[in-house]
């Protein structure tokens, strides 16, 4: 007989996401270095009439928009004793930055498959499978979900990947569906209210080391 999404839920041990998609609404802003255009942007504008196309810049930044809700999920659910991580198929220092402020335990960047880093994890956490919950949008996440314990797909994930999931956030990817999937998990194994008044209550010495960080290394 096949589980329940809870019974499925109720299992897991750590929380695997995508990035694109799940933790930001999937759009990549690509905007200007501080220092400007490059000499090559200019060099073609004055050539092509200010036509951009075909256009390579060394001074392009990478932005990401992220949820602040999707924060506050990531330290409910080490609150809950669960371990979270990403994995994604960019290499983006907005990712390491913003992983850093959530203090993920795992973060594997430029993973076209994603498997790898998976059977990598379950070896260093010693867990199975069916005690890994993996949240995806797209096709290159299906290797995942249809191996795990628990697959969530996003409110905006594609329809082949809604369709193979166990179960699927009311919110957009960006937008909370990420804090969905760590509600959903924390409310299956009856501990998300206790873990809420954990995160407020300013005189229990776990929430203090819930804080989330600053992007920036420490001693």
């Amino acid at each position: 007989m096949s589980l329940t999404a809870t019974e499925r839920a109720r299992r897991i041990k750590i929380i695997i996401f995508d990035v694109d998609g799940v933790l930001t609404d999937g759009t990549i802003w690509l905007v200007p270095a501080p220092g400007g255009t490059s000499a090559k942007v200019d060099q073609h504008m004055a050539s092509a009439d200010g036509v951009g196309f075909g256009v390579s810049s060394a001074t392009m930044m990478e932005a990401k928009g992220y949820s602040a809700h999707d924060g506050a999920g990531i330290s409910l659910a080490r609150i809950g004793g669960l371990k979270c991580g990403v994995i994604t198929k960019r290499i983006s220092e907005t990712v390491a930055t913003r992983m850093r402020d959530l203090k993920m335990d795992y973060v594997y960047m430029g993973q076209a498959f994603k498997m790898r880093p998976i059977r990598e994890i379950m070896e260093k956490e010693g867990v199975t499978l069916e005690e890994i919950a993996y949240v995806g949008d797209d096709v290159i996440d299906l290797p995942v979900m249809r191996q795990v314990g628990f697959a969530v797909a996003v409110e905006n994930a594609r329809e082949q990947v809604k369709a193979e999931a166990h179960y699927v956030t009311k919110h957009a990817g960006g937008y909370g569906g990420g804090r969905d999937a760590v509600d959903f998990i924390l409310d299956a194994k009856g501990i998300l209210n206790n873990c809420i008044e954990t995160m407020i209550d300013e005189s229990n010495p776990i929430s203090p080391s819930m804080d989330i960080g600053n992007g920036v290394e420490r001693a």
